[in-house]
């Protein structure tokens, strides 16, 4: 079955803005100008083929839904339709969720000389996330010594055009971020279920806050360890 645009000068606004290139285009706003040309159907992007065609589903993906109350909007239930407690977004002006990561061969940090601004891709697995999907980020700072690389998580494109170091699998130590929306009293030393706001499968993530700081606007700085998803 066709899906319909109503208005194809918000198409952009349903997309991700992730460029994963699962639609076959490069960038989401090459596959949005796709759309409106006709050149393609808006189903071929895996993030809203379901919320175009039901309403009542989890509607865009936490990257691109906008406004307040994100949470309430998403009942507060992952795209498995399980309940978490908050969402972590990404600190203003930085490119993606901040993640340490600890590689399953630390020596490759020296090996491959890795360092400040290197383009990396990598799959966190096991027990601290088994994510299936290939994270892509850059490097922002590096403990050679201990083999831990401290990286933002971003999309693809920047790997698929520029070259990258594949550090392989690697073990995910802690995401920090900010939490602007919560439905449960944020806490040091409590484990929460949460949801990163840019997670491309819109999955929950459970981890225990062991720094946090509160901030003017209300909202708070932390530090999340002992990851695991599900």
């Amino acid at each position: 079955m066709q899906i319909q645009i109503e208005n194809k000068t918000n198409v952009m606004e349903l997309l991700p803005g992730l460029n994963c290139g699962s639609c076959g285009y490069k960038t989401c706003i090459d596959f949005s100008k796709a759309v409106e040309s006709k050149e393609a159907e808006i189903k071929k992007c895996i993030h809203v083929a379901q919320s175009v065609t039901d309403p009542m589903s989890h509607k865009n993906c936490l990257n691109c839904a906008a406004g307040e109350n994100l949470g309430e909007r998403l009942a507060w239930k992952d795209s498995l339709k399980r309940e978490f407690d908050f969402i972590l977004d990404v600190f203003e002006g930085e490119p993606g969720p901040k993640e340490t990561i600890l590689p399953y061969n630390p020596t490759l940090v020296k090996e491959l000389g890795v360092k400040k601004g290197d383009v990396m891709i990598g799959r966190p697995m096991g027990m601290s996330c088994g994510c299936p999907v290939t994270h892509c980020g850059v490097v922002n700072d590096v403990d050679a010594r201990n083999g831990v690389i401290y990286w933002n998580v971003t999309g693809p494109l920047r790997p698929r055009s520029e070259g990258f170091i594949d550090i392989g699998f690697y073990v995910s130590q802690a995401y920090e971020g900010i939490i602007k929306e919560s439905k449960e009293k944020i806490e040091l030393g409590r484990r929460y279920w949460f949801l990163p706001r840019r997670c491309m499968l819109q999955w929950r993530h459970s981890g225990l806050v062991n720094a946090v700081t509160k901030l003017k606007d209300g909202s708070y700085k932390v530090r999340i360890e002992g990851l695991l998803i599900g």
